[in-house]
């Protein structure tokens, strides 16, 4: 299992502002569960760290940065 944060370098969309805009956990099968910290905050679960930049990657303005 690793942990990362996800961080913003710029804010494509206009809503979730820059820096770190996310909590996230690998898992050792590649699931990736993310929990975004935000006013109304979320938990999302995706394939794999990869599939989860494919859609909040904002081609490249987002990157991801692992604690463990």
């Amino acid at each position: 299992m690793r942990t990362f944060v996800l961080i913003r370098d710029r804010d494509v969309s206009g809503v979730s502002g820059t820096g770190r805009v996310a909590e996230g956990v690998v898992f050792v099968g590649g699931k990736t569960v993310v929990y975004w910290l935000s006013d109304t905050p979320s938990i999302n679960i995706y394939g794999s760290v990869e599939e989860m930049l494919r859609v909040h990657g904002h081609g490249g303005a987002t990157h991801v940065e692992f604690l463990t």
